[in-house]
């Protein structure tokens, strides 16, 4: 098994489904291979850093090779070497026709794209002829997929296609099949949009068998189906979330982010869709993968990200959050996530204590930071507008915070149980709910009307502290 990913940006979430869908495959069977191949022979549009994208990514996810990576670049002299057999062979021809030349011509031709100008002129090799492959002229190809079952096309619609350019760059269908013959690769899976490819890479590997009279069996392809959004169409690189560093950096677990990749145009057995590892692999089969499109919905993928942290144990939880909480005590840190305090205002022993609060309520790793700063800043930031709806307009508000920080004063025992209770008789006597009655409190108190339950964080942060920031919110009014 390979995937073979073009560094040409962040690595897609669409990528790294074919990735696992690929690894799934490999790791079921004894003697399976999984190789990564980066695709980098379009030098213009590669960069660096996206090719340790695709490598950082591919360890979060637990993707482990077997052989690789490699680079495709590397492999010139072989794609070189299956260029020029198969001209000698007859398969391609040199073609001079320049682009206006080309674009005069266009629809006049029977088949669609080239016309075939140079196929018959026997144009020499000179420094701007591209080499051209002969499609055969009658019958179809049928690409046999696992997923689709079979597609037939046309030959005649297919145009002869260019292999290698003037410049001498072997362009991606051959460089693509020689690796895959070298490689003895026995299955492609890929995206539904490469399904177009698969003819012509198909009619090259033949030719390459008979060229070289070494009758590779032909790869089993399957071409999984399309994600899409809310709107049902194709996910966009510019308006949809696809970059999975990014799920990474917000604090998605891997485990969850793998599950729910694998639910994508595919289920287990049963009605559980949160299924460990070791399941998915045994039972994925790609006879069972749909070809209708699949939606990459980000809510759900959150949702079964929360389900999966609440299900981890207190100590992972904390552990696995320092990326996100105390990055200087970490060997990985997310790209542009930093907490909101330095390194001298944390409390890892605090932290512990809140951690329980916490792991309830958060969905992601990166909402843990803004729900527990009010425990570590001296200068608490204030949601202003949920200032104004419960303190600063309302006269209730204000009325119950004064006699808050009176009867707080008063408390003999600084504890949750205490707090709630005081709380729920001063709702009472200015006829307010619980519920109503807490959240002057805690947007005094926590700067928002989100967070940990408050009167654990109030016993936690202290008298003191919780009692100051009651006062300085009727200061502010």
């Amino acid at each position: 098994m390979r995937f073979a990913p073009s560094p040409t940006g962040y690595f897609h979430v669409g990528s790294a489904r074919s990735a696992l869908f690929n690894w799934f495959v490999a790791r079921q069977d004894p003697e399976g291979v999984f190789i990564l191949r980066i695709e980098d022979t379009d030098a213009e549009r590669n960069r660096e850093e996206w090719v340790e994208g695709i490598y950082s990514a591919m360890a979060w996810l637990g993707l482990n090779l077997d052989e690789g990576p490699f680079r495709q670049s590397d492999n010139f002299a072989a794609h070189d070497s299956a260029a020029q057999l198969l001209r000698r062979a007859g398969y391609l021809y040199y073609c001079d026709c320049t682009f206006a030349e080309l674009e005069e011509r266009k629809g006049l031709g029977a088949t669609p794209g080239y016309d075939g100008f140079c196929r018959e002129r026997g144009v020499e090799r000179g420094p701007t002829t591209a080499l051209r492959f002969r499609t055969p002229r009658e019958g179809v190809t049928i690409v046999r997929d696992l997923i689709r079952g079979d597609v037939e096309f046309i030959n005649n619609l297919i145009d002869d296609f260019v292999v290698v350019k003037s410049s001498g760059v072997v362009l991606y269908a051959l460089a693509n099949v020689t690796d895959d013959r070298l490689d003895r690769i026995t299955h492609v899976i890929r995206g539904e949009e490469h399904l177009a490819n698969a003819p012509k890479q198909m009619m090259l590997w033949e030719a390459m068998n008979a060229a070289t009279g070494d009758e590779v069996p032909l790869a089993l392809y399957a071409h999984l189906p399309l994600l899409v959004n809310e709107q049902r169409k194709k996910l966009s690189k510019r308006k949809d979330p696809v970059a999975t560093e990014s799920y990474r950096d917000q604090g998605y677990l891997p485990e969850a982010f793998v599950n729910y990749l694998a639910l994508l145009g595919w289920s287990p057995r049963g009605d559980e869709e949160i299924v460990p590892l070791s399941t998915l692999i045994e039972q994925f089969r790609l006879s069972d993968v749909s070809h209708s499109p699949a939606f990459f919905d980000v809510k759900k993928l959150t949702h079964m990200n929360g389900e999966y942290l609440r299900a981890l144990s207190l100590d992972e939880f904390i552990e696995r959050s320092a990326p996100w909480v105390a990055p200087w005590t970490s060997a990985w840190r997310p790209s542009d996530r930093e907490p909101p305090w330095r390194e001298d205002q944390f409390d890892q022993h605090l932290f512990a204590l809140i951690a329980h609060l916490v792991q309830e309520r958060v969905a992601t790793f990166g909402e843990i930071p803004s729900m527990v700063a009010f425990f570590f800043l001296d200068e608490l930031p204030i949601d202003e507008a949920s200032f104004a709806k419960v303190i600063a307009n309302d006269p209730l508000g204000r009325d119950l915070l004064r006699s808050a920080v009176q009867r707080f004063e008063l408390l003999a025992s600084w504890d949750a149980v205490s707090l709630h209770d005081a709380t729920l008789t001063l709702g009472e006597e200015l006829g307010l709910a619980l519920r109503k009655s807490q959240a002057p409190i805690r947007c005094a108190v926590t700067g928002s009307l989100v967070g940990p339950p408050l009167f654990e964080s109030l016993e936690l942060l202290g008298r003191e502290k919780s009692l100051a920031r009651l006062r300085a919110a009727l200061e502010r009014v």
